[in-house]
């Protein structure tokens, strides 16, 4: 008899693990997936998956079932499962052997795959920008590569972590080229892929990742992977760069998978050291030199804040609204945003919580680490309704939007809009000299 598996995720490496080495596997079969609403789900109105559609499963196979996670051991018991795969990102050591537990309670054996099992082998260079947790600059750093690709002369694509929202059958490969392919999108989804799509570079994303890398690489010489959270690269990269954050020192070894890419990495960015201390700048260099290979050169790096209308800021009482997993999952106080409003001379940074509403009140109540911060949480029209009546609600003279999103774009509120944006600004390197020193002779061609 075949293997019965459970796989624990979140819309994300669970689907790309289970079409990667699971889906064709005769002696193994996913029984059910389970998901877990606040972490980078997305609940729908209608509460979210019901199932992982049968058109995406071998022939004869059927849909497998999405659970919530709080239903894990009943999923074990009604499919008799024998293992539980655990397949999230950005997670707490501690909380992956949470989840052990409940597992081998329950009967089953516990594991993860590992990226010998899951990444995918592509016809073209691939080069992986990776991190230890969520909001270490990852994308910043994946559009200043495909920036200086592009420059070359090199037809290039960048291939982000799903974010499938929807109907997973019809996401099988998304394609995201001008504005308005992103029509329809969570705010989630647009953060991710507005800014790439902005600089001209075609962004790739979907559920099966086999059939994502096969048409990225039918249209671009080579690819940048921008790996959403701190997640694997779902193909072998050429060149593997992670970051580490200054300011979160700690968290190299703290996080799963990020600790992973780490000990994986080909070489390593830290990041944001013009706003860390000395000491937090010292600690994340060293966290770096005794987890990553011997062999990887660490390169040093300032994230640079700039208010696309300082003066509009300046002298008036503003409200950050930040991007969502940076604050949420991601475990940040606030972000470029926040910076933004601040060094442009806001003559107070208004607090959101008291006048948050509905789900905005929610996300408020769950993660009580925000400092006078708005998350951008969109996930679906009645979420993105409460975001909008918050907004309204604190009644700021500007909002400094520090997420990637055109803020205007999507909700319609009373006060100007001031986007923050960030560079990562190398101090020992270029864009150039990291890809030359990680590609070599791979871009000979």
């Amino acid at each position: 008899m075949s293997e019965r598996i459970v796989v624990m995720g979140a819309a994300g490496r669970d689907f790309h693990d289970y079409v990667a080495a699971l889906r064709d596997d005769p002696d193994r079969r996913v029984v059910a997936f389970t998901r877990a609403p606040g972490q980078n789900f997305g609940e729908t109105d209608a509460g979210g998956y019901e199932a992982f559609p049968a058109e995406l499963t071998p022939d004869g196979r059927g849909s497998i079932p999405i659970v919530p996670e709080a239903d894990l051991e009943d999923a074990i018991a009604e499919h008799d499962a024998g293992t539980v795969l655990f397949a999230y990102s950005d997670v707490a050591h501690e909380d992956v052997m949470h989840a052990a537990s409940r597992a081998l309670a329950a009967g089953a054996d516990f594991g993860m795959l590992g990226p010998d099992s899951v990444q995918l082998d592509v016809d073209v260079p691939v080069v992986a920008v990776n991190a230890v947790r969520t909001g270490c600059g990852k994308s910043a750093v994946a559009r200043a590569f495909a920036d200086e690709l592009d420059a070359r002369g090199f037809d290039v694509a960048v291939v982000r972590e799903p974010m499938p929202y929807g109907d997973l059958a019809e996401k099988r490969v998304e394609r995201f080229a001008d504005a308005s392919d992103l029509d329809g999108l969570t705010v989630e989804e647009r953060e991710e892929y507005a800014d790439h799509v902005a600089a001209g570079h075609a962004v790739y994303a979907g559920v099966d990742y086999r059939a994502v890398f096969d048409r990225a690489s039918d249209e671009a010489d080579v690819l940048v992977w921008d790996g959403g959270n701190n997640e694997l690269a779902f193909a072998r990269p050429d060149h593997h760069l992670v970051l580490v954050d200054a300011l979160r020192p700690e968290h190299g070894e703290r996080y799963h998978p990020g600790e992973a890419n780490l000990r994986r990495a080909d070489a390593v960015l830290v990041t944001k050291e013009n706003a860390a201390s000395d000491a937090q700048t010292e600690a994340a260099t060293d966290s770096a030199a005794r987890l990553a290979p011997t062999d990887a050169p660490i390169h040093h790096a300032d994230s640079v804040v700039r208010a696309d209308d300082p003066d509009a800021i300046a002298g008036r009482d503003a409200l950050v609204v930040e991007d969502g997993p940076t604050l949420t999952h991601g475990g940040t106080s606030h972000g470029a945003g926040y910076a933004a409003a601040r060094d442009a001379g806001a003559a107070s940074i208004l607090d959101p919580e008291p006048h948050a509403v509905g789900q905005i009140a929610d996300v408020f109540a769950s993660y009580d680490h925000l400092d006078r911060v708005l998350p951008a949480m969109g996930y679906s029209e009645a979420q993105l309704a409460d975001l909008e009546a918050t907004i309204d609600a604190v009644d700021p003279d500007v909002v400094v939007a520090g997420t990637p999103v055109d803020l205007d774009v999507v909700v319609d509120v009373d006060a100007p809009v001031v986007r923050a944006r960030y560079e990562i600004e190398c101090r020992d390197a270029t864009p150039a000299s990291l890809l030359d020193a990680g590609l070599g002779g791979a871009l000979d061609f």
